[in-house]
């Protein structure tokens, strides 16, 4: 049997929820579909404002023009990340700092980010990796000390906690992705959240290219008209309908995932202990919610050749970010402050294997005897 690496989520129920779109007439954004896809991420994670975009990556541009950004300004970020996480802040003339990570977790390293503070620092974005917290207190902190806004990518976070509170709910904004790549999906999706409740009105005058149309809509103005600048970051009402029966769902599908990363974890633990792989960690004041399953190998080559075997096994596995400031752009558009001890050393270990809704512990088990053949090669 093959395994790929990502499946879609999928309920089953997705196309009457399309076809009450279609039906409806109005498959624009801000529908009723949008308003329960909203509704349901301000009462998961206690946002003031949640609202659906139609990408993480314009959540966080969104959350750039909210904290208005501006050429000159410094974003400190961790390099080991998905390049929308630097461009939202690149697009709008920022330099960006990169900081090394934590070899537990690949998460920034809280410790480090105080000693890359300058006076043109105007942003701190942690980057929750496979849906595990960054040290939130610690680098709320920080920014707190230094009149600092905190724009956390939980791209990857969705239904995740760090001491009990929703990944992207702890900073001032928090930025969600519904890829069809994440654990929740609308094809090409995300929503951004609002910490204060008195920056609701602005992040929805961004979202809606500029203008004050939401409150129109509401009674609240006779006309609407530009007020700020802004675009068009409203997904379609299609999206949010696929997306909808898939949230009803939530805590069926993450529990579904855990089970399985589970036993990822406990098939290979063995490995572990044998000092061949490492496996993740999760802190204990975090609650993960299974986004991904990875391992460590040994080095480069390892892995190379780990991928290359259970590919021939009919698996699939991939490796994951290439360190941004060892790209063109990232020459370009930012410096790494201080060592880089960790960022490149674990992202060219790291491996992740199939993680989706739909894998059985069974799959797991198969998966894991494969990994398991691998190293017995040796």
């Amino acid at each position: 049997m093959e395994y790929t690496f990502n499946r879609s989520p999928f309920t089953g129920k997705e196309a009457k929820h399309l076809a009450n779109v279609m039906k409806s007439g109005k498959i624009c954004g801000d529908g009723l579909y949008t308003k329960r896809c909203n509704q349901w991420i301000e009462e998961k994670t206690g946002a003031a404002g949640a609202y659906l975009t139609t990408s993480c990556t314009q959540a966080l541009e969104m959350s750039a023009l909210l904290t208005e950004i501006r050429p000159g300004d410094e974003v400190i970020l961790p390099s080991y990340t998905f390049v929308s996480t630097a461009n939202a802040f690149a697009l709008r003339g920022a330099q960006l700092v990169f900081v090394d990570i934590r070899p537990d977790t690949n998460n920034i390293d809280e410790t480090l980010i105080e000693g890359a503070i300058t006076d043109k620092t105007k942003a701190i974005v942690p980057v929750h990796y496979a849906g595990v917290g960054c040290e939130m207190d610690t680098i709320c902190a920080i920014a707190a000390e230094h009149g600092l806004t905190v724009i956390e990518d939980a791209a990857q976070g969705v239904m995740a906690f760090y001491k009990g509170r929703a990944l992207g709910s702890i900073g001032d904004y928090g930025c969600f992705s519904f890829h069809e790549t994440k654990n929740y999906s609308m094809g090409e999706g995300g929503a951004i959240l609002i910490k204060d409740p008195q920056k609701t009105d602005m992040a929805e005058i961004v979202r809606e290219k500029g203008t004050d149309r939401s409150r129109f809509l509401r009674g609240q103005v006779d006309k609407y008209s530009w007020v700020s600048i802004g675009s068009s970051y409203l997904p379609s009402e299609l999206n949010a309908a696929y997306l909808w029966p898939q949230l009803e769902m939530a805590e069926e599908i993450n529990q579904a995932r855990l089970v399985c990363w589970n036993r990822y974890f406990e098939d290979l633990r063995d490995l572990q202990e044998a000092g061949r792989i490492r496996l993740p960690v999760i802190p204990a004041e975090c609650e993960h919610n299974a986004h991904m399953f990875y391992l460590k190998t040994a080095d480069l080559e390892e892995r190379t050749r780990l991928i290359a075997w259970l590919k021939e096994q009919g698996v699939q596995a991939v490796f994951h970010y290439v360190p941004l400031h060892s790209a063109r752009a990232g020459k370009l558009y930012g410096r790494f402050h201080g060592e880089d001890r960790y960022t490149t050393k674990e992202s060219e270990r790291l491996v992740r294997l199939p993680m989706y809704y739909g894998l059985t512990p069974e799959d797991v088990g198969s998966i894991a005897e494969r990994i398991h053949a691998f190293f017995a090669q040796k």
